[in-house]
């Protein structure tokens, strides 16, 4: 395959450009960025319409959940309004009758193993 001679731009620092060549370099600068100005408008339009759709639709949710434990049944005795299940103590000193230090030593945790 043969290699295509690719031909670098000069780099030309501002020193040595003349005032009529810095002119042109800055219209068209100017020009590239006022054709690219509508396009940009465009898409700053589309993501504030998609940011506020999922802002009204977070606080829809919202709303339906508020609604929904406003309409929920009180639980009845001994059940807890979440699904979580109440956490038993298992232990049966009374930790108020001694220090931090003998408490902590008599409460033993495990992990429970769920198959």
């Amino acid at each position: 395959m043969a290699k295509a001679k690719i031909k670098e731009p000069e780099v030309v620092s501002p020193e040595e450009m003349s005032k009529k060549d810095l002119e042109n370099k800055r219209k068209e600068i100017t020009a590239y960025y006022s054709e690219n100005i509508p396009p940009l408008q465009v898409q700053l339009e589309y993501e504030e319409l998609l940011r506020d759709i999922e802002k009204t639709r977070a606080e829809r949710l919202q709303a339906q959940m508020f609604i929904a434990q406003t309409m929920a049944p009180e639980p009845e005795e001994g059940e807890s309004r979440n699904d979580m299940p109440e956490m038993q103590s298992q232990t049966t000193i009374d930790p108020s009758k001694m220090s931090g230090q003998e408490a902590a030593d008599h409460i033993k945790r495990t992990l429970k193993k769920s198959n």
